[in-house]
C-alpha cells in the first residue's frame, strides 16, 4: 500500500553536474535560487560542489506533517558533507534512509551522514533499507581481461556500528507509514538494457559475470492528483524495465515523474533509441536525468521530450 502525499520536495545534495544560471520550470528551484531566497550573496563561500555521485533528501508533507528520507549519500564524505552544510539541511529530520545499489559513488559517504544524521537524532538508530547483493566486491573486466576493482561500499557491520538499524531484504517494503515504497528485485523484461556491460563480482571461486546487478531498487512516492514520483539512482536495470515494473506495481497511477540516472553512456549509448522509444510508452510529466545519464543521451531525451526534460544539478529542489 503506498499512501497519497499532498506535496513531495526532493533536494538534490550530490550530483554529477551544478548549474546555477539556466532557467527552470517553477516547480524547480535552481541552488542560486535558493542562495537568493535565504539572503545570502552568491560567492564560492555558498557554492556546492559537483561529483561523479548521487544523493538526495526527500521530504514528504501530509496532514501538517512532514517525514524525511535519505536516498544514497554520493561517493565521499567532503562532498556530502560540503553540500548539507551549504545548503543549510537540518539532517536531524531524516528518519530512514535507503541505499539504492551497491556502488561506490551512491554510498561513499554513508557513514559520516549516520553521523552527522545522529548528532542531530539525539543519538537515535536510523532505518537502513539494502538489498543483500550490495555487500559484495565488485569490479570491472577490461579488454585485456583483467579486472578493475571498486571500492567496497560500508559492510553492514561498519554500518551497524555507525548507528543502522539495518533492513537487509530482496523484499519491497512500504516506509514511513506508507508515504515511501522501495522495490523488490527489478525484472529484466525489455530484452535490450543488459544492465552494466563488464561488471563481475568476487566470490570463493573467483570473479564471475555481475552484470544484471540486481540489488538495485526503485524508490516510489504518490503524490495526490499528479501520480507516482520515482527515483531510479543509476537505472542499471534499465529505466524501460524501471517504469514497467512500476507500473505493474501500481497499476492504477501513474507515473508522473522518473528522476535520477540513467546510465545511457559509455557502451550503454547504443541503447539510447531503443530507450527513447520505450520510455514513450508511459506519458512521463517529468523526467529529472541526470547523474550517470551522459550527454549523449541528455542531447536525446531533450529532442524527445523537450516539455519533459529537466536536468538535475547539485542543489536544485524539485517540488511536486
Amino acid at each position: 500500500m503506498l499512501e497519497a502525499v499532498e506535496k513531495l520536495e526532493i533536494r538534490v545534495l550530490v550530483d554529477n553536474s551544478t548549474d546555477t544560471l539556466s532557467s527552470n520550470p517553477a516547480f524547480v528551484e535552481s541552488e542560486s535560487a535558493y542562495i537568493g531566497r535565504r539572503g545570502l550573496t552568491p560567492s564560492a563561500r555558498c557554492l556546492c560542489c559537483a561529483a561523479h555521485g548521487l544523493s538526495c533528501l526527500v521530504t514528504v508533507h501530509r496532514g501538517g506533517a512532514s517525514r524525511a528520507l535519505l536516498f544514497d549519500s554520493g561517493p565521499e564524505d567532503y562532498t556530502f558533507q560540503r553540500n548539507v552544510t551549504r545548503l543549510a539541511v537540518d539532517l536531524g529530520a531524516v528518519e530512514t534512509i535507503v541505499l539504492s545499489h551497491g556502488h561506490w559513488d551512491h554510498a561513499g559517504a554513508m557513514l559520516l551522514a549516520l553521523g552527522m544524521i545522529r548528532s542531530r537524532n539525539g543519538g537515535a538508530k536510523v532505518p537502513f533499507y539494502a538489498h543483500p547483493g550490495m555487500f559484495v566486491t565488485r569490479g570491472v573486466r577490461q579488454p585485456n581481461g583483467a579486472v578493475r576493482r571498486m571500492d567496497d561500499v560500508p559492510s553492514a557491520v561498519e554500518l551497524a556500528d555507525f548507528g543502522a538499524e539495518l533492513m537487509v531484504t530482496t523484499e519491497p517494503q512500504a516506509l514511513l507509514g506508507g508515504l515511501f515504497y522501495v522495490s523488490g528485485e527489478i525484472p529484466r523484461e525489455s530484452g535490450f538494457e543488459r544492465g552494466y556491460p563488464g561488471q563481475v563480482r568476487r566470490t570463493a571461486a573467483g570473479w564471475e559475470p555481475d552484470e544484471l546487478l540486481m540489488d538495485e531498487r526503485w524508490l516510489a512516492v504518490n503524490v495526490a492528483g499528479k501520480g507516482l514520483v520515482v527515483l531510479s539512482a543509476c537505472s542499471h536495470a534499465g529505466i524501460v524495465n524501471v517504469c514497467r515494473h512500476v507500473r505493474a506495481t501500481f497499476p492504477g497511477l501513474p507515473i508522473h515523474a522518473i528522476m535520477g540516472g540513467l546510465h545511457l553512456s559509455g557502451p550503454n549509448e547504443a541503447i539510447i533509441p531503443q530507450t527513447i522509444e520505450g520510455l514513450k510508452e508511459f506519458g512521463i510529466t517529468t523526467i529529472a536525468a541526470g547523474h550517470c545519464t551522459g550527454w549523449r543521451a541528455m542531447t536525446a531525451l531533450a529532442n524527445a521530450f523537450p516539455d519533459a526534460l529537466v536536468p538535475t544539478a547539485v542543489g536544485k529542489q524539485f517540488t511536486f
